[in-house]
């Protein structure tokens, strides 16, 4: 049985879609498990009592972590602690008892925000990890509780730049505004990798269906790199050709100084995907392709 926190999130929700019909899988959302509610996800796990977790779930609300950072770290780290450690306390059951059933694995997503942006190359999943600020704190909180909790039982993802037809993301923003507005500047000097949800989310059924769980820290975004403004400029000229937009507007590129935010965002969350492509057999799409097939979802959602 597989269990999947954070349904009605973007990677949730493209979970949901996605999903093998052969597989058993029950999705939570927050109505069903909250996870700022300290207990209700062991309560939750020792219900279910699943052979896998897939924690979708996360706070992402990254400048307002600055003024909640308890309740981020509540969700980020607590919460996906209480995961690890039922999971560990699942396998010392197994070791007691060989009437258990097999130790129960987690595959947790986490994020480009726990490095903090100087590097000039993309980021090895092994690279020294320094949070601007408390969500990605949070986050690499939470990496540290699985890997110390549950060590041989996890698979960490990071990933960076996410978006969806669902929910509320850059790309959505992004068309909303070129819709309303007559100009837009768009920051150009943070580079990083888009990674369209659904993608995601079938890489990580292609790890659960074929059994290439292993455990260990990785990276998944789709393949190239831009800054805010290039994607931007790429999603108005997607959504022309889509006709999703009606007109072109000027996108003018502005710095982070010019657009300043409670908090600090990395210059480069460039993220190295090879080690995980060479544990599936496949490499990254590009996130141009990506982005075209979003646009593609997003017209028959709407």
């Amino acid at each position: 049985m597989i269990l999947v926190f954070g349904a009605n999130g973007q990677l949730g929700r493209s979970l949901k879609d996605t999903a093998p019909a052969d597989l058993g899988i029950t999705f939570v959302d927050r109505s069903l498990c909250d996870l700022s509610q300290r207990g209700d996800v062991k309560q939750c796990l020792e219900a279910h009592q699943p052979q896998i977790i897939i924690n979708a779930a996360a706070y992402t609300a990254v400048d307002r972590a600055e003024e909640e950072r308890e309740l981020a770290h509540q969700i980020n780290a607590t919460a996906v602690e209480e995961m690890a450690k039922w999971i560990s306390d699942q396998s010392a059951s197994q070791s007691e008892d060989p009437s258990v059933s097999s130790q129960s694995q987690l595959i947790h997503i986490s994020t480009d925000f726990v490095f903090n942006g100087t590097s000039t190359t993309p980021y090895k999943p092994g690279d020294p990890t320094s949070p601007l600020g408390e969500y990605g704190q949070s986050k690499l909180a939470g990496e540290v509780a699985v890997l110390e909790a549950a060590p041989e039982s996890a698979m960490i993802i990071r990933t960076a730049w996410v978006y969806s037809e669902h929910g509320n993301n850059f790309v959505k923003t992004m068309l909303r505004l070129m819709g309303e507005k007559d100009e837009l500047g768009v920051v150009s000097d943070q580079r990083g990798s888009p990674t369209y949800a659904r993608g995601l989310a079938e890489v990580i059924w292609r790890i659960v269906a074929e059994e290439l769980f292993e455990p260990g820290i990785y990276h998944w975004t789709d393949a190239g790199d831009i800054t805010w403004h290039e994607f931007a400029a790429a999603i108005q000229e997607a959504g022309l050709e889509a006709d999703l937009l009606k007109r072109p507007i000027p996108v003018n590129p502005i710095t982070t100084a010019d657009y300043p935010t409670p908090a600090e965002r990395p210059a480069y969350s460039v993220l190295a995907n090879s080690k995980l492509a060479a544990r599936l057999g496949i490499d990254p799409t590009p996130w141009q392709e990506n982005l075209q097939q979003m646009l593609s979802h997003l017209q028959r959602v709407d």
